[in-house]
C-alpha cells in the first residue's frame, strides 16, 4: 500500500511539472527572470524540508560537491534556454524537442559509461531520430520556431549534461541534491543576470505575481520534494517510464489552454519520440534494474 501511495505523489509531482509552459506564458519576465526567482522560492521551499528533516549531510556534500555543482549550474542555463523555446516555438514543440535529452545519453553511453548498444536501444534512438524530422520539416528558417527548436536543442544538451554529471553524484541523497542544485543555480542566475546587465532585484508586475508563486513554490519546491521523496521508494525502471507523464501532460495542457496544435506528421513524430525515448529506458529480461536517476532538469 505504501508502494502505491508513494506512486501517487510520484505521478502527482509529474503532472505538476507539466504545467510549467502554461505558467511562463502567463508571466511577461524574461525567462532568466523566471528563472531566477524559480529557483530562489524553489531553494526556500526545500530549505524550510530540509531543515524541518534535518537531512542535510555536509560530509555527503564534500564527497559529491564537483558533480552537484555543475549539475546545478547546468539546471538554471537549462530552464533558460526551455522557457526560451517555449515562447518562440510554444510548448509542444519545445518540449518534444528537450526530450531528446535522455537520447542524447543513451546515444552516447557506449563512450561515457562503457555500456553497450542493443536492439532495443538502437531502434528507439532511431524512433526518437525520424520523430525529430518529423516534428522540425517544415519548419523555415530564420522563423521563430527555428529559433525555439535552436533553444530547445540547447536545453537537451544541458538535460543530457544533468543527467550525466548526476550518474556521478553518489553520497548525497535525492533531496538534498535537488536542495543543493536549486541553491547553485539561483547564484548562476544572479551572476547570469549581472553580467547581463539586467536590473536588480526582479520585481514581478501585480499580474505576474500568482504565477511567479506558483511556479517557485508549487511546481519547484513542492513537485520537487514529491518527487524526489517518491523517487526513492520506487523501483527505478517504474519511474523511469513513469517520468513521461511529464511530457504527456505539457503536451495536453499547451493543446487544451494555449490552442498549439500539432499537425498530423508532428503528431506522429510526437509518439515516435515519447515511445523511442520510453522504449530506451527499459532494460532487456535477466538484467540488471536501472539504476536510479535523479533527472532534475526535465522539470
Amino acid at each position: 500500500m505504501s508502494r502505491l501511495k508513494y506512486l501517487v505523489f510520484f505521478i502527482i509531482s509529474l503532472v505538476i511539472f507539466g504545467t510549467n509552459g502554461l505558467l511562463v506564458a502567463n508571466i511577461s519576465l524574461e525567462s532568466a527572470e523566471i528563472v531566477l526567482m524559480r529557483t530562489f522560492l524553489g531553494f526556500i521551499f526545500l530549505l524550510a524540508v530540509v531543515l524541518i528533516k534535518r537531512c542535510f549531510s555536509f560530509a555527503d556534500l564534500r564527497a559529491d560537491i564537483v558533480p552537484a555543482t555543475v549539475g546545478g549550474a547546468a539546471l538554471g542555463l537549462n530552464w533558460v534556454l526551455l522557457f526560451g523555446a517555449y515562447r518562440y516555438a510554444g510548448v509542444s514543440i519545445a518540449t518534444l524537442t528537450y526530450y531528446c535529452g535522455p537520447m542524447i545519453v543513451l546515444a552516447l553511453s557506449p563512450l561515457i559509461f562503457k555500456e553497450k548498444f542493443t536492439k532495443s536501444k538502437l531502434l528507439a534512438i532511431a524512433a526518437v531520430a525520424v520523430g525529430m524530422v518529423c516534428i522540425t520539416g517544415n519548419v523555415s528558417r530564420g522563423s521563430d520556431v527555428q529559433t525555439g527548436l535552436i533553444l530547445g536543442a540547447g536545453a537537451a544538451l544541458l538535460y543530457s549534461l544533468i543527467i550525466i554529471v548526476t550518474k556521478n553524484v553518489k553520497h548525497m541523497s535525492g533531496l538534498n541534491c535537488a536542495f543543493y542544485e536549486l541553491f547553485i543555480s539561483f547564484l548562476v542566475m544572479v551572476l547570469y543576470l549581472v553580467i547581463d546587465g539586467s536590473p536588480l532585484p526582479v520585481i514581478p508586475k501585480s499580474g505576474d505575481i500568482p504565477f511567479v508563486l506558483i511556479i517557485g513554490f508549487v511546481n519547484t519546491g513542492l513537485a520537487y520534494y514529491l518527487y524526489f521523496s517518491s523517487l526513492q521508494k520506487l523501483p527505478a525502471q517504474t519511474s523511469a517510464l513513469v517520468s513521461y507523464i511529464d511530457p504527456l501532460t505539457a503536451l495536453i495542457v499547451s493543446a487544451l489552454f494555449l490552442g498549439e496544435k500539432l499537425g498530423a506528421v508532428q503528431l506522429v513524430g510526437a509518439v515516435l519520440i515519447l515511445g523511442g525515448a520510453c522504449l530506451g529506458e527499459l532494460k532487456p529480461a535477466g538484467s540488471k534494474r536501472l539504476s536510479e536517476k535523479n533527472k532534475t532538469g526535465g522539470k
